[in-house]
């Protein structure tokens, strides 16, 4: 199968996916109504207070939109959906790492090394997290510290989100 890069096709289907997907989350995050606890658990600032984020790919709209601005490296495929995920995000304020674990791997673990050295958090989109609830997301600081977050309508047919970090 060609590259997406090869494909003028393929780059310009990247380019209106984007195009759409930026306003839409951001329309779409603005009309949420956010019920948010356990907020003051959430730090990013100061000695030891990167976290790593690890998020089920459920959770990614609302959490694109909750964390934005944060200046948190994403690690993404460098196939052609990472390529327009990778746009939407970074017009959301997050920065990306480039690779997986079929090409480009180590490359991008050590760009996210980096970064998270720099001070800035790290996050990764996962298939499975081994937490009680397999739509929950986690944050583990370097100190060891674990903070289990989840956003969820709070009903079937409801604008409001619901949110909880944990404690440490």
């Amino acid at each position: 199968m060609p590259d997406w890069k090869d494909s003028p096709l393929q780059r310009a289907e990247i380019a209106a996916i984007a195009a759409v997907g930026v306003p839409a989350i951001a329309a779409l995050g603005a009309s949420l109504r956010w019920r948010v606890e356990g907020v003051a658990n959430l730090q990013f600032e100061g000695p030891g207070r990167r976290p790593i984020m690890a998020f089920w790919h459920g959770r990614i709209l609302t959490a694109t939109y909750y964390f934005r601005n944060r200046a948190i490296v994403v690690m993404i495929s460098e196939n052609f959906d990472g390529e327009w995920i990778a746009r939407i995000i970074e017009a959301f304020g997050y920065g990306t790492s480039r690779g997986s674990t079929s090409r480009g791997g180590q490359r991008a673990l050590l760009q996210l090394k980096r970064q998270m050295e720099e001070g800035k958090p790290a996050g990764f989109a996962v298939d499975v997290l081994a937490l009680a609830s397999p739509k929950a997301c986690a944050m583990v600081w370097p100190s060891g510290r674990f903070l289990a977050f989840n956003f969820l309508p709070a009903s079937r047919h409801s604008s409001q989100v619901a949110g909880y970090f944990s404690g440490p």
